[in-house]
């Protein structure tokens, strides 16, 4: 284990030896659930492989029991997890229904389905996780649902230097427009402006020829609100996938922060570090695994932060009924609500947020392609040897004590370590997220990265979606994966071809 997560560890022990209160379970360091000798198979099972002459036992299945074998079509992230049962299977579908619900803005005669907004960036969950999948940047003059900005500033003061390392606060939001550049409103209202992107090439050399690459630049007009904090920076994010979101969530914490090594003590390049935030109901620090910048711990609160954020929805766990609505907006703030008050004290109470929720814990990964084709083989090999699985950790074995039969003691393949890692200056946003800094992402899982044509239409990726494809997705890298981005265009283009086409394989 790193040297931040430890030493983290070692005050949260000494702090609860003081107060008689055990560790936070979110930031265990050992595997309690497993008994000896599960540990040992599991410690066997998810050791790397040295031998690429074949694919390794139960590759194929990398979401687990739960992995999707139905047919690869668009709906290949839309597809419940294979071992559930059958009354969840309802409960699954009744998620969707939540998931696709389009919200209308209050008053309405559609009591059920009011509070959208004031100001928004979606009327539903599924308008920015098009067909569960990846979202894009507004190509060719299409509309921006599945990308927003996110809006902050770097703390300045002591009292807000304080707050961050508290873990009270991710960051500042821009005093008028908020946490998030939302370019809709309902009738009657007016957006916040427009986001604006223009590209400059940024050229490549491979070991056999010149490329180029799409330099992203963002700015606002339009604004609607005055002018911005012209110290608020602006973060674009497109949407992830939502498939496997709930094994990930069953990782025993143990198995992240066993990988984190914040100063590189064991020299290699590579020093991810944990995502340490506080959980909204509890507010106890935990390990923070979703979203770009690992900053939230669980699917129910990424989606309470999203209902808010996304569409101006409250629910229990971020009641705010204006979204994010500024204290400056005050007519925003103001506009009528969709609360009613024998469904709940919320836009969306716990009834809606419980379907969301196990919805989003049960999408399942599709099964693996061509793991024993030759050229996927070579290519395995290659991203092994470039040194890409030193973040994009290949496998876990989730708890045994998971909440739910479906995650439990499942071996999956991911492809990531969930840890922070500083991605240099390039795919810097400026925009510190917590213990991520402006440099810093968390490991995105590639699990189901290559059907993102075949469910989303496009092949964008990376965090803004400025890559055009795999290749240059890689050849990105920078800070601590500079090493492996160098390796991967000494390569022939045999070589490249492979790696790409094992990623194509996921």
């Amino acid at each position: 284990m790193g040297l931040l997560a430890a030493n983290l560890i070692l005050a949260l022990q000494t702090t609860a030896a003081l107060s008689g209160e055990a560790v936070p379970a979110g930031l265990a360091t050992e595997r309690t659930d497993l008994n000896p000798k599960d540990m040992a198979r599991v410690e066997k099972i998810v050791r790397p492989t040295t031998d690429f002459s074949k694919a390794e036992q139960f590759e194929r299945m990398q979401g687990g029991a739960g992995t999707s074998e139905k047919r690869i079509n668009q709906d290949a992230f839309s597809q419940s997890s294979a071992n559930i049962t059958f009354e969840e299977e309802g409960t699954f579908k009744l998620g969707n229904g939540m998931f696709r619900k389009l919200w209308v803005s209050s008053p309405s005669s559609t009591q059920a389905s009011d509070g959208l907004g004031p100001l928004f960036n979606a009327r539903a969950c599924q308008s920015c996780h098009l067909k569960d999948g990846r979202g894009h940047p507004p190509e060719g003059g299409t509309d921006a649902t599945s990308m927003f900005l996110r809006l902050a500033r770097t703390a300045e003061t002591a009292e807000e230097k304080a707050a961050i390392a508290d873990r009270k606060v991710l960051n500042f939001p821009d005093p008028v427009y908020g946490g998030q550049f939302q370019d809709l409103a309902v009738p009657g209202f007016k957006g916040e402006g427009q986001m604006v992107i223009s590209y400059q090439q940024f050229p490549v050399q491979l070991s056999d020829a010149k490329t180029a690459l799409r330099w992203p630049i963002y700015s606002v007009a339009d604004l609607g609100y005055g002018p911005m904090d012209p110290k608020t920076t602006l973060s674009p994010r497109v949407t992830p996938p939502m498939i496997g979101l709930g094994l990930v969530e069953q990782i025993h914490p143990a198995d992240i922060l066993a990988n984190a090594d914040p100063d590189d003590k064991d020299g290699d390049g590579i020093s991810g570090k944990p995502s340490i935030v506080r959980d909204h109901k509890s507010g106890e620090l935990t390990l923070g695994r979703f979203g770009w910048k690992a900053s939230a711990p669980s699917i129910r609160q990424q989606s309470a932060d999203a209902f808010a954020g996304d569409i101006g929805i409250s629910t229990p766990d971020v009641p705010k009924h204006w979204g994010d609505c500024s204290e400056a907006q005050t007519a925003c703030r103001e506009m009528p609500n969709g609360v009613q008050e024998r469904l709940g004290a919320t836009e969306a109470p716990d009834p809606i947020m419980d379907l969301v929720t196990f919805y989003s814990q049960n999408l399942a990964v599709p099964a693996r392609r061509d793991i024993d084709d030759p050229q996927v083989l070579r290519g395995k090999q290659m991203f092994y040897e470039a040194g890409c699985a030193s973040c994009h950790m290949p496998k876990f074995v989730t708890r045994r004590d998971a909440p739910n039969k479906a995650q439990k003691f499942q071996l999956i393949w991911p492809y990531s370590d969930f840890l922070l890692h500083d991605m240099g200056d390039e795919l810097g946003d400026g925009q510190q997220v917590g213990d991520a800094t402006g440099n810093e992402w968390r490991t995105p899982p590639l699990w189901g990265i290559g059907l993102t044509k075949t469910v989303n239409g496009h092949t964008f990726f990376l965090h803004d979606g400025r890559a055009r494809n795999l290749a240059e997705a890689i050849l990105w890298h920078g800070g601590e994966g500079q090493a492996s981005r160098d390796r991967f265009a000494a390569l022939p283009a045999q070589d490249r071809d492979a790696l790409v086409k094992f990623l194509e394989s996921l």
